[in-house]
């Protein structure tokens, strides 16, 4: 992913509340590879000294004093609004306050457009990229944030070189089930695509987890379509089916990940405090990938 990022030109990263030694680490790492540059506003002599402490220079970044979290993001979020930086960082901060103040109506980085959030995993034992949304913005999607969600997933796999990626609506199984709403949801889906309705793509659905990407599990279940068994994008029914399987993931499959949201008038850099230094970097360039 950084080899797509480097030669072009550098986008500046504003971050909100940068006091933390996680952070600067991974913003250090993107400034010195010449992938990007760094405004770091919060608490200005503890970002300073925590850098200091991990042999890192401070004056590679443009540091803004500010103690307030509240004031912090606020100036953050207007720095990327007047076009000062070209993408927001969550630091130290409540992902609850961060997030008031990127989806502000006002004064945040909304357009009217569903916002949503990507993550792109590399799975050990799973030859391609993996794209999933949404484990992280809208808790129960309707169907018109499901079509943006997958043309959201699509353009960053289109960015990443998945010229036609493979959607798979996720449920429990494969079948369509009437007395389940998001089963329906998938075959509809499914159909708009291939209608051209949704475009670059193909999609299936519903499909189970297997289905989506085991070859021999669609085999076995008898299943002909171009997207099971190799899923590029898993669409979940909501957000607990995608955070609990963005967790096994993680946890489990010991993937490696990049995550941003979507949506916005610019990328939105949103990481765990638990997310490893490598999925911090990986979503500062996967999120300067993804600036205009």
């Amino acid at each position: 992913m950084a080899e797509l990022v480097k030669g072009g030109p550098l986008k500046k990263v504003a971050v909100a509340c940068g006091q933390d030694p996680d952070i600067i680490g991974a913003l250090a790492r993107a400034v010195n590879e010449k992938l990007a540059q760094a405004i770091l506003i919060g608490d200005q002599k503890k970002t300073e000294a925590l850098a200091k402490e991990n042999n890192i220079d401070p004056r590679i970044f443009t540091l803004i004093d500010q103690t307030d979290y509240k004031k912090a993001a606020t100036q953050a979020v207007e720095m990327v609004k007047k076009g000062e930086a070209d993408v927001l960082m969550k630091g130290l901060i409540d992902t609850a306050i961060y997030a008031r103040a990127y989806l502000n109506k006002e004064t945040g980085l909304t357009t009217g457009a569903t916002v949503s959030h990507v993550a792109v995993f590399e799975v050990p034992n799973y030859p391609r990229l993996l794209i999933l949304t949404d484990a992280a913005q809208i808790p129960y999607p309707d169907f018109g944030q499901k079509v943006d969600m997958i043309n959201h997933a699509v353009a960053v796999a289109r960015k990443l070189g998945v010229e036609t990626p493979k959607v798979a609506v996720l449920t429990a199984t494969e079948k369509v089930n009437p007395k389940w709403p998001c089963s329906l949801e998938a075959a509809q889906l499914a159909k708009m695509a291939d209608r051209g309705q949704i475009k670059g793509c193909i999609v299936d659905g519903p499909l189970s987890m297997d289905a989506a990407v085991s070859p021999e599990s669609a085999a076995g279940k008898g299943l002909k379509s171009p997207v099971a068994g190799y899923a590029d994008i898993l669409l979940t029914p909501d957000i607990q089916a995608g955070n609990i399987l963005y967790k096994t993931l993680t946890q489990l499959a010991k993937a490696e990940l990049a995550a941003m949201v979507i949506g916005t008038s610019a990328p939105v850099v949103l990481t765990s405090r638990t997310d490893s230094d490598d999925t911090k970097f990986m979503s500062i360039i996967l999120s300067v990938l993804m600036a205009k």
